[in-house]
């Protein structure tokens, strides 16, 4: 009879490819796995390897693969959903943001959440929007925050509230490429931000994966033009604090601003050197939304993480 343990076993040593390398991740024997692959053999009256170097997995093996990963989803799902039902006393709830963005959002909703649910643990999981939303895809992460569309298949999504990306030049660059036409262009960009009268001042970008990349390449596209791009970071604050410095041109989310910087937007820019220019193009307007992935299960503890999302946010 064909038990959890013996798939969970298998789906180990056809990800390996090698029966030592799988022994060592499962604590146990090669002698041992070898064991229950052959007995798994026996019970389905077929051949799961190609005993070669390395190992692959004969068609038998591929099709037990993939029914094997489902089987194991539907064992976990099920024993979440018990867990719930039972008393929701406990569990488990992981949530992935990009850590910007989770200094936001979190200390607002985090202390709530803890108070109302103290035995639920919470893990976080940081990265750029790519690396997410593979994450949400394969069950690593049960929650992911992020701008609209999040492109997951399955996905549904809860809005949480608007975001803005602005553009922000400093004045040093300005001058130094328009040194005869400094307040002509800094007019012409408050009347309507054209990306194309920027083609050859500095840019400090994010790395490409991370959502406000891809709405400036959009823009950029749009505008035709080919940026200078100075420096990419995977640090959406490390532009913040160089264009501080004059080092080049950013795009940042209006919902990062803090305290400090609200105020210079506020006051005449002029007065810091900084130029926070609206980008009127759609693009730029988008909604921060919860993604969950409507084939998994969705735990109470993730319900009620949304709500209080909804509520704080």
């Amino acid at each position: 009879m064909i038990n959890f343990l013996n798939l969970e076993y298998f789906l180990v040593a056809a990800e390996e490819l090698n029966f030592t390398k799988a022994a060592k991740r499962l604590f146990i024997s090669q002698q041992s796995l070898s064991n229950h692959i052959s007995n798994m053999e026996k019970e389905f009256q077929v051949i799961l390897f190609n005993r070669t170097t390395p190992l692959t997995l004969t068609y038998a093996g591929q099709a037990l693969k993939a029914r094997a990963q489902q089987l194991i989803a539907l064992k976990d799902e099920t024993y979440k959903e018990l867990a719930d039902i039972k008393d929701f006393s406990v569990g488990q709830l992981t949530i992935g943001l990009s850590h910007t963005r989770g200094r936001r959002i979190l200390p607002e909703v985090l202390p709530a959440y803890r108070d109302r649910f103290p035995n639920i643990e919470l893990k976080l999981v940081e990265g750029n929007s790519s690396e997410l939303a593979r994450d949400l895809l394969h069950g690593d992460i049960d929650l992911l925050i992020d701008l609209l569309p999040i492109r997951v298949e399955q996905v549904e999504t809860v809005p949480v509230c608007a975001e803005e990306i602005l553009l922000v030049v400093p004045d040093v660059v300005l001058e130094r490429q328009f040194p005869d036409r400094f307040e002509e262009v800094k007019e012409r960009l408050r009347e309507h931000t054209d990306l194309s009268l920027l083609r050859d001042c500095p840019f400090l970008l994010l790395h490409e994966g991370n959502r406000v990349r891809s709405i400036a390449n959009e823009l950029f596209e749009e505008a035709q033009m080919s940026p200078k791009i100075i420096l990419e970071t995977e640090n959406i604050e490390t532009t913040l604090a160089l264009v501080m410095k004059g080092m080049g041109i950013i795009f940042y989310p209006r919902m990062f601003i803090s305290e400090r910087l609200d105020h210079m937007i506020d006051q005449n820019s002029e007065k810091v050197g900084l130029n926070f220019y609206p980008l009127d193009h759609e693009r730029a307007h988008r909604m921060l939304a919860i993604g969950y992935h409507k084939g998994h299960y969705m735990s109470q503890a993730a319900r009620e993480f949304i709500q209080i999302v909804k509520e704080r946010a």
